[in-house]
This record gives structure tokens, C-alpha cells and sequence, in this order.
């Protein structure tokens, strides 16, 4: 170990790190999961599916209106079924006036055509899950709060492989649920032979779900045993402190004192990264890791991280990168965040 105890190399911290998530963390972080809610309302969205008719395409909308089932709600599943993500709308909503240059949909269904005409797409800017108020539990909960363009959304992903145009029709082939609708057999069909594919796309939102929580779980360990005196901030920024494209970093945490209000404030920024599997999380952070640690020096300020997850030490570069660019390197232990607290009070008063 280094003579300052606050910085260890990575095989200290797997010698004390916990390699997978804490029960605390796991359980709590279930409780957000979009899974089970998914789970929970796919009778009724298979009902829905079956009640509808493909050749009218009003009835559904008149089903969704009659029942208690949110119109984003029915766009996540959908979303997921047809495996078209925020990621293809969004290209879809940039290339929009290429795609509906009239900002319409034609599409053919037998020897009949139909047109629907877009109410609120494209939008501007960018078109994630948040915007379609589909990221999270809390948000599937809620009231729809933008009907019209779940509407422009449920219609794109139900009949967009069947366009008039040809071209759209090979770059919107796998917006076809219109094949199964109204036919229970088929759609049960459906739902089971995408399943699998589904549950592996919500097993990386529980993923992600986890690591906000890691992120919480620290932040309120750490506040409920600084003290009143010291501010805690969720994804804070310490004042001047910019990564190499010259925007402002982000920390996961930033803690400051209260009642330090000398002209050097001094902050201590805290990155989280605790994986269990390899992904890219700890890369950028490894990546962004000497920015960091420079500009919050040249701010007289300090960098602290918490590592931990079998993830993480399968990536020994990354890992690093990350503790050789920090004031402070700590494992995800209750030990080891008490130590990260000694050293917050030590540099910071």
C-alpha cells in the first residue's frame, strides 16, 4: 500500500472490495426495475393487441381512451416487442422530412391504402426514452403527458413496414405489429418468440438501475454520518472544473462545507463505479479520469472514487487509470466508505 492510505492500487482494493452488489443495494434497486410493471400489464396489452383491427387503426386508439392503460405504456411495449429502441426513433426523427416529406404515412394494407398524418413529429431535439416518458417505472406510472406523440410513435412502429414508399418500407421493416392484430393466437405467438430478446434488453435497464442506486446508497450513507455541515450533491459540478472538450464534469457526487466560504471553496468530487459485468461505464470513466484529477488540482479542489465489482477488476488498465488519477480510491464497504469520509474531513475540514 502507498504511504498515503487514501490511495491504493487495484489489487488493495480487490483485496477489500466486495466484487458483487451488496443484498441492500440489489433489493432496492429491484423495486425500480421496469421488469416486473412490464410483466405485470402484458395480459392486458395482449388483450388490447387482440381487440384492435388492423384495417382500422382509430379502434385502437378508442381502446386505449376506453381503458385505464397509458398510451406510453402501450409504446414501451410496443417499443420492445418490434425491437425498435430510442436509438432508431431517433434517426427516424432526424431523417424525418426524408422519410414523410409530406408528413404523412401512406401504407398499404391488402389492395387498400391508408394515410396517417403526423401530429407532433418530428420533434426537436432529441427524441430518448425520457421524452417519450418511457424510462423508468415512476414514469410508466404516471399520466401519459404527451398523447399525440405516443399516437405518431404506436402508429410509426405498427405500420411503418407496410409505407407505400419502397425505400421506407427496407428501412422500416421491423415496424410490423399490424401483421398480428386482432388475432389472439398469433399475438400470444408473438410475445412468447420475443421474450427472451426482451428480458435480455431489461436485464441492462436493471443493470443501469443498479448503478443509480450504488450511486444513492453511497450518497446517503456518506450524509448521514458527515453531518449537518456539509452539502451533498447528486450528480454535482464542482465551479471551473472542465473535462478536454471544455465541458463542465459532472461528478456523481460533490461534497462541499457549509460553512466554507473563503475565496478557494474547496469541493471533493466523487465518482462511482462498482460492475459486475465489463461494460463501457468504466472505460469512460477511465477515459475522462485525467481531466478530472488535473483541472479539480488546478481548483485546489479533490478527486475520490469508489471502485468496486468483479466488472471493474476485470479491467485492470481502466481501473487503473481511475486510481492513478485520484486523491482517494475506495472499495464499496461500509469500512471503506468510512474511510472516504476521514478523508473528506481531513482535506476539506
Amino acid at each position: 500500500m502507498n504511504d498515503d492510505r487514501y490511495i491504493r492500487s487495484v489489487k488493495d482494493l480487490e483485496e477489500v472490495g466486495c466484487k458483487w452488489w451488496p443484498k441492500d443495494v440489489r433489493d432496492e434497486a429491484m423495486k425500480v426495475s421496469i421488469l416486473q410493471y412490464l410483466l405485470d400489464s402484458q395480459e392486458k396489452f395482449i388483450s388490447l393487441l387482440t381487440l384492435a383491427d388492423r384495417n382500422k387503426p382509430e379502434k385502437l386508439f378508442g381502446l386505449l381512451d376506453a381503458s385505464d392503460f397509458e398510451y406510453h405504456l402501450f409504446l414501451k411495449h410496443l417499443a420492445l416487442l418490434t425491437d425498435v429502441g430510442s436509438e432508431p426513433l431517433q434517426r427516424f426523427n432526424t431523417t424525418f422530412k426524408e422519410l414523410f416529406p409530406d408528413n404523412e404515412l401512406e401504407y398499404v394494407l391488402g389492395r387498400k391504402k391508408f394515410v396517417y398524418n403526423f401530429s407532433v413529429l418530428p420533434i426537436k431535439g432529441k427524441l430518448d426514452n425520457e421524452r417519450m416518458q418511457i424510462d423508468t417505472k415512476e414514469n410508466l406510472q404516471l399520466a401519459c403527458k404527451d398523447k399525440n406523440l405516443c399516437k405518431d410513435l404506436i402508429m410509426l412502429l405498427t405500420y411503418g413496414s407496410a409505407s407505400s414508399i419502397e425505400i421506407n418500407r427496407a428501412i422500416l421493416y421491423k415496424c410490423n405489429a399490424y401483421e398480428n392484430l386482432g388475432e389472439e393466437d398469433k399475438i400470444k405467438q408473438y410475445v412468447r418468440e420475443n421474450y427472451i430478446r426482451v428480458s435480455r434488453i431489461i436485464a441492462g435497464k436493471t443493470a443501469t438501475d443498479l448503478g443509480n442506486y450504488a450511486q444513492v446508497y453511497a450518497l446517503n450513507y456518506m450524509r448521514a454520518r458527515l453531518g449537518n455541515n456539509y452539502n451533498l450533491v447528486n450528480n454535482g459540478k464542482i465551479p471551473g472544473v472542465k473535462l478536454d472538450d471544455e465541458k463542465e464534469a459532472t461528478f456523481d457526487i460533490v461534497v462541499d462545507r457549509k460553512d466554507d466560504d473563503g475565496r478557494f471553496k474547496k469541493y471533493v468530487g466523487i465518482e462511482v463505479s462498482f460492475q459486475e459485468t465489463s461494460n463501457s461505464v468504466s472505460e469512460r470513466k477511465a477515459r475522462e479520469a485525467q481531466a478530472r484529477f488535473r483541472n479539480t488540482n488546478n481548483k485546489r479542489c479533490f478527486v475520490a472514487y469508489i471502485i468496486d465489482g468483479v466488472g471493474n477488476f476485470s479491467r485492470p488498465a481502466a481501473m487503473n487509470d481511475m486510481c492513478n488519477n485520484s486523491h482517494c480510491n475506495v472499495a464499496y464497504t461500509p469500512s471503506e466508505f468510512d474511510l472516504l469520509i476521514e478523508f473528506i474531513k481531513e482535506k476539506i475540514g
